[in-house]
């Protein structure tokens, strides 16, 4: 399905924040990691958390939910023989669950997104499972991958590489703390998304896994033989998704509020309104509540993505609108996730009438407060971030522009939407020529 993006000046109303993806995914597994009965309330819905939830119950967790709570029985450090797992196109899903395979004796992850996750490396999760007796098989780094594991798994040092995505190492902090043995992680080069990692270790904790970090979060020290405990979990509200509405609100006249997003929340997403701020867009953020009442006027920034991946392309969309030139830079691991989200996302932009230049590990955007021409059709590349963005800069362009196959918002937003149609935005489905 399509979605039509028709110019829309006004944005008014209130919303609840989806809840976020992020700690969904990273509560299903410590719940089904644990043994005992855990209960996660207002858990995420969307593709990436229902491909952990399948996943996990083909592991062997034991499920049951209603509209407000999941309860999880867990498998412990002993998930079931299962050949096969599918993990949809859901990137985080598959590499912390490729980690936790080696618990089990074979598994083989399907490739069903050739398009997309199916073209994503996966090399330095696959370098780093085999320092520890993890036999991976695999196409060239990407799926199909085959993980046979079991007992032959001990724990030790292990060096992964942080220069792609923080999900590797993600993923061997879940499994290490479950190995008889204890571990010792390096981090080497660089490690992106660092905020990310302060998520995964804040939900470790509170799953009673201790886990001694570098202040730099370059080296890690893991006592093995550890159970995660039973507990309760309560998620927060999502910032990377509402990036993209407070970014509409931002670039129109608006009077939107936002609730259920959490000042000192550690999602590093949250640095959407300190960007807005700085972009002299009117807001406040109290009691959990964010207020913007837009007057469509924004100012140009410059701003280190690498804080905030997840929001960033919702930040370059209101820049297209903004006074002067902004710059978003240490943002090269955008290039790995569903699309290119550099050089696919500008060259949509472009389309549209954006002025916006690439480099290796920048985006500059040369502002347009006149608004862009649309009138366009436009390939969202099977990427939520990308068609959520795009969204953003149809609602000030001249003519309405057309998004291909928007219902891939589904994979972190199914109701993104429905959202904006409550605040007033023009957008109308239509079918796929």
């Amino acid at each position: 399905m399509d979605v039509l993006v028709t110019p829309t000046p006004k944005l008014q109303g209130e919303l609840q924040a989806l809840s976020s993806k992020n700690y969904t995914t990273r509560y299903l597994l410590v719940a089904a990691l644990a043994e005992g009965t855990s209960t996660i309330y207002y858990p995420a819905h969307s593709e990436d958390s229902d491909a952990m939830r399948r996943c996990i119950r083909d592991l062997g967790a034991v499920i049951e939910e209603d509209d407000e709570k999941i309860t999880i029985t867990g498998f412990g450090a002993h998930p079931r023989d299962v050949k096969e797992l599918d993990v949809g196109n859901a990137g985080a899903v598959l590499r912390f669950l490729m980690a936790i395979a080696a618990l089990a004796p074979d598994v083989t992850f399907i490739n069903r997104y050739p398009d997309s996750l199916g073209k994503r490396p996966h090399d330095d999760l696959i370098d780093a499972l085999g320092q520890i007796g993890v036999d991976v098989q695999h196409n060239d780094g990407k799926l199909p991958i085959t993980i046979r594991g079991g007992s032959a798994v001990k724990g030790g040092k292990i060096q992964v590489s942080g220069n792609v995505s923080s999900q590797f190492l993600s993923a061997l902090l879940f499994l290490t703390p479950l190995l008889q043995e204890d571990s010792e992680i390096e981090v080497l080069h660089d490690l992106k998304s660092k905020v990310v990692v302060g998520q995964t270790l804040e939900v470790l904790e509170q799953a009673g896994i201790v886990i001694e970090a570098s202040d730099d979060l370059m080296r890690y020290r893991v006592k093995g033989g550890q159970k995660y405990a039973a507990k309760e979990y309560i998620v927060q509200g999502d910032y990377p998704g509402s990036a993209a509405v407070l970014a509409a609100a931002a670039v129109t006249q608006s009077d939107v509020k936002l609730h259920r997003l959490m000042e000192n929340s550690k999602q590093g997403e949250r640095a959407i309104v300190d960007v807005l701020r700085m972009m002299e867009v009117p807001l406040t953020h109290d009691n959990g509540v964010v207020h913007v009442q837009g007057n469509g006027r924004l100012k140009a920034l410059e701003f280190d993505g690498d804080k905030a991946t997840d929001a960033v392309l919702a930040m370059v969309a209101a820049a297209v609108f903004a006074e002067g030139t902004s710059r978003f830079y240490d943002v090269e691991n955008l290039r790995f996730k569903e699309c290119d989200r550099i050089t696919d996302y500008l060259n949509e932009l472009r389309k549209a009438g954006a002025n916006v230049e690439e480099r290796r590990s920048e985006i500059i955007v040369h502002g347009r407060p006149e608004g862009v021409e649309g009138g366009v059709e436009i390939n969202a590349h099977y990427d939520h971030r990308v068609i959520m963005a795009l969204t953003v800069v149809g609602l000030r362009a001249k003519a309405p522009i057309r998004i291909r196959d928007a219902h891939h918002v589904a994979k972190s937003y199914p109701i993104f939407f429905d959202h904006m149609k409550a605040l007033g935005a023009n957008v109308e489905w239509v079918e796929s020529d």
